[in-house]
């Protein structure tokens, strides 16, 4: 069965001040944090205190259901009928973790490998047994027995500390094919130090293991990314203008410069660190650094195409931090040849030119950028589409949602990233609608948290469709005394409004995936056993198949993030409330690299928890 893809904005009211462009000088107004938008008419999800609202939702979910048994999918459909996504969302506090979450990366175990810097001062959580970390170079604390790193479970709700050796700050990381988290760099001890994690299993003991073989060069604020054929490339970093593979081809190969790097890079500001990578289905790589953008054959060495600078003044890389994301690839038409993979890629927030010497200079916190530009890089004439987001925003994570949507979470509306550069936090993460035809009906706000996430902040999607959130530490230590933004521990949830309990009914839940131990090789055919009490095809897509790869965030960048819809040959009714979706694989390597996948089968805009596939 063909797959139709609809979309759907919802325009709430935006209850928020002007965003005209504005600048704070310290001296006149103090950091506060700045309040948070609400939607107006909308309940809080989840609330079940009222026993009239669960005889209502109850009664209508029967109601509902006995109309659906009634009427033939294929036949014609209210589509007012169909789950939308009318409502804000919802935020839960979960635990403190005992160290401030810099870096995080989901494992094909469903765990979170979080880890901070070893140079920040003691931590809230011990290291296990007595251990400690001894370390006369360290300037905070040269005998540490408290732990940087912690393995945290979604599941259980807990954590245990993990051990690293040296420092691991503004670092960078990738999965490798196998599931094994390669993370390189770091400062001082561990500028050129390659660690590997390795999942064990909820009750394993595994940890950090510091490799014999080391970067070629210091990386502190580099990118990685992975590439078709399993290999990590780490690209640039502070006065770092190379570009190096792991693992290595030989024991001789050396950093390849780039001269892009140098010419991107601001006197004094830089605004070129952390560049931004995606993989592009065609094998070359797309590399975005301060306002300008490269196609970029790393195998040869060779720029293809420089495309045009992103419009305006803003800048988009560390410090003037932004973030990007390559928007979902569809595989619609490709087994057959009838399509090519189109990819485009979106870049939202930033500062504008010069506000990171205002902010940790003179301590004038200048108005983060209000914009987003999208390019559709496998056009004949690539060309940036700008957009407004409802509020400016630096400092931002962007993150895939299942469905195609694109969450916006974190950060400030002042300011810089860096050391207490920023104020004014923005609590209101914002939902974008990419595919939706009016412009203005993209962005939704959603519902505020109580907890600023400044610097040093991030968030990734976990399985079950959820948004882990945590971190935030602007001071060059831990500081839990600080005004209005002290260090953070604490995790939390945020519940995006596919996941409201209005949409249950929608919500397909997968039984299990035809494939021999939930592996897949390229191109091959493969069908997910489903139920869904409520299957109707013409809502707004029907049936899709997403392909979520989990990405390594870090100073509002997720590396690697990816996220494939995947062809769908036929959607099957095998009983009452069970289907059968038949898919194809991604066709190369070049479009879905290998490594562990997150499968979630999507119903009208709400997707199922997902499942780990591995794809080779």
């Amino acid at each position: 069965m063909g797959r139709r893809i609809f979309s759907h904005g919802i325009n709430n009211p935006r209850l928020f001040p002007d965003h005209r462009k504005e600048t704070v000088r310290e001296s006149q107004t103090p950091p506060t944090t700045m309040a948070p938008f609400y939607v107006k008419n909308q309940s809080k999800m989840g609330s079940c205190s009222s026993s009239s609202t669960f005889t209502t939702t109850t009664a209508m979910i029967i109601l509902l259901l006995l109309f659906c048994s009634l009427i033939d999918p294929a036949s014609s459909v209210d589509l007012s009928l169909c789950p939308t996504t009318q409502n804000s969302g919802k935020w839960e506090m979960l635990l403190s973790i005992g160290i401030s979450a810099m870096h995080m990366q989901l494992i094909p175990t469903g765990q979170v490998v979080i880890f901070d810097r070893t140079d920040s001062g003691r931590s809230n959580l011990s290291l296990p047994d007595g251990q400690c970390r001894y370390d006369l170079t360290n300037k905070a604390l040269q005998v540490d027995c408290t732990a940087h790193s912690a393995l945290y479970d979604p599941v259980s709700n807990t954590a245990r500390p993990l051990t690293v050796q040296t420092d691991t700050w503004c670092s960078s990381g990738s999965l490798r094919p196998d599931g094994t988290l390669i993370q390189t760099g770091g400062f001082g001890d561990g500028e050129r130090k390659v660690r590997t994690f390795t999942p064990c299993g909820r009750f394993g003991s595994c940890d950090w293991v510091e490799l014999n073989e080391g970067l070629h060069v210091r990386r502190w604020y580099s990118s990685n990314q992975i590439l078709s054929d399993g290999r990590v490339i780490i690209l640039g970093g502070r006065s770092t203008f190379t570009y190096e593979f792991f693992p290595k081809a030989n024991a001789d190969e050396k950093a390849v410069y780039l001269n892009f790097l140098r010419e991107t890079r601001d006197p004094m500001e830089e605004n070129n660190l952390y560049p931004f990578l995606h993989l592009l289905p065609d094998g070359n790589l797309f590399v975005f650094a301060n306002r300008r953008s490269i196609l970029f054959d790393y195998n040869k060495n060779k720029i293809l195409k420089e495309f045009p600078e992103i419009p305006g003044t803003d800048k988009r890389n560390y410090p003037s931090t932004g973030s990007s994301v390559l928007l979902p690839l569809r595989l619609n038409g490709i087994q057959s040849g009838a399509a090519a993979v189109a990819a485009e890629v979106m870049i939202c927030g930033g500062s504008p030119a010069g506000a990171y010497n205002m902010s940790h200079r003179q301590r004038i916190f200048v108005a983060a950028s209000t914009s987003c530009g999208r390019i559709r890089l496998t056009d004949p004439s690539p060309e940036w589409t700008m957009e407004e987001m409802p509020v400016r925003r630096v400092m931002g994570d962007m993150i895939l949602l299942p469905n195609g949507e694109v969450l916006i979470v974190n950060g400030a509306l002042n300011g810089t990233a860096g050391w207490e550069d920023a104020i004014d936090a923005i609590k209101n993460p914002v939902l974008y609608r990419p595919d939706e035809a009016d412009p203005k009906k993209r962005f939704d706000v959603l519902r505020p948290t109580e907890t600023p996430r400044m610097y040093h902040s991030t968030a990734i999607l976990l399985p079950d469709g959820r948004i882990l959130v945590g971190g935030s530490n602007p001071h060059v230590r831990y500081n839990f005394k600080a005004y209005p933004y002290p260090t953070e521990l604490s995790l939390e949830a945020f519940y995006p409004p596919y996941l409201g309990q209005q949409h249950a009914l929608f919500r397909p839940s997968i039984l299990s995936v035809e494939a021999a131990e939930q592996s897949v090789s390229y191109g091959q055919q493969f069908s997910i056993n489903f139920v869904l009490k409520v299957y109707w095809p013409q809502c707004r897509g029907g049936i899709s198949v997403a392909l979520i790869a989990p990405s390594f965030t870090t100073h509002s960048f997720g590396m690697n993030q990816r996220l494939l819809f995947l062809e769908v040959g036929k959607v099957e009714h095998l009983s009452l409330l069970a289907y059968k979706v038949t898919v194809a694989a991604p066709p190369t390597a070049t479009v879905a690299p290998p490594g562990f996948y997150m499968l979630s089968v999507v119903h009208s805009g709400i997707p199922s928890q997902s499942l780990w596939v591995r794809v080779h």
